[in-house]
């Protein structure tokens, strides 16, 4: 079959990073895809070994849109799509080939592609490749419309453009009123020394109180832009596409791994106390790479944006391997 005539399915549950990763690697792969959005009932609570191929804990009319034509590759993130991937090969004969991104979990080998990041330590398995971070759509082309997009707004702040992207709260870890009040410190710090202006992102796992503790925290760095989720078109594509320095929050892969996909500097915050072991390596990973460093350094150095790398890209080399696994 040619590479036009392919199909690949993208399982779209809640969780919007987990899309992004999909659509990352749908992109690289160069073939038409289409998206599925996938809501759960009750059933979702049990383990992927009870569920095995079904679609029994999807919505009714969700997964009243699963039907043949069947896709030739799906491709999933989240413990919960599993069953449903399994189903659509089952329905396609054992056609379709299934394609997730991070570890999704016991039993693994009925899926035909697993992509984890070397930070996790999952065992060594045959349907297992490794990537820097988490796959992501964050490309040259996308970014060069953000920037287009958004120049007239954020094209006459102030340069060095700083942009802080702020996670929040982990199962394991919370970001807390003390910890905003740190990170703000710290930026402040950098932007007195070095000058320009904030572009400033919280998300929806930013608590309220430690947003507000940020924010007032940053009340001496004269030009700052700020959006808060859910307020008005998300900037985040532009701060990334616009920025001479990214300032990130630790706690989340996808967004160390985006902010790397720039080829700008990278700052990291964070604290040894509040960090998550597998983040650790991420971070380590990232700081050996030559694509990040640790926020506190970045007083020290003797430039804040004097270095660059290869931007990475995990999804291009996800797309590879599924294309050399297909035939393609």
């Amino acid at each position: 079959m040619t590479l036009a005539k392919k199909s690949v399915w993208v399982l779209a549950d809640q969780y919007i990073g987990n899309l992004n990763q999909c659509l990352g690697v749908a992109e690289a792969l160069g073939i038409p895809h289409h998206t599925k959005r996938i809501s759960y009932n009750c059933l979702a609570r049990l383990p992927n070994l009870i569920l095995g191929s079904t679609l029994a804990h999807v919505s009714r009319d969700r997964a009243s849109q699963i039907l043949a034509p069947w896709p030739d590759v799906v491709i999933a993130s989240g413990r919960r799509t599993v069953p449903v991937a399994r189903a659509i090969k089952r329905f396609s004969g054992g056609r379709t080939f299934l394609v997730q991104t991070m570890w999704p979990g016991p039993p693994t080998d009925d899926l035909d592609l697993i992509a984890t990041p070397l930070h996790d330590r999952p065992k060594k398995h045959a349907n297992l490749i490794r990537t820097n971070g988490a796959p992501h759509n964050v490309t040259q082309k996308r970014l060069n419309v953000a920037a287009e997009d958004w120049r007239r707004r954020l094209g006459n702040v102030a340069r060095p453009r700083i942009a802080l992207l702020v996670g929040g709260n982990t199962r394991r870890h919370k970001f807390t009123p003390t910890l905003a009040t740190r990170l703000g410190g710290e930026v402040s710090a950098l932007v007195r020394k070095w000058g320009g202006g904030l572009l400033v992102s919280t998300s929806r796992r930013t608590n309220l109180v430690a947003r507000e503790a940020l924010l007032k925290s940053l009340e001496d760095c004269t030009e700052i832009y700020i959006w808060r989720d859910e307020q008005g078109d998300n900037p985040y594509l532009a701060y990334l596409a616009l920025s001479d320095a990214v300032i990130v929050t630790g706690d989340s892969t996808s967004m160390c791994t985006e902010a790397c996909a720039t080829g700008r500097p990278v700052y990291i915050f964070a604290p040894d106390h509040s960090t998550a072991p597998k983040h650790k390596r991420l971070h380590r990973m990232l700081y050996e790479y030559g694509s990040a460093q640790p926020l506190s350094a970045a007083l020290n150095n003797a430039t804040l944006t004097g270095w660059s790398y290869e931007p990475i890209n995990d999804a291009a080399i996800i797309a590879r391997e599924i294309g050399r696994r297909i035939g393609l």
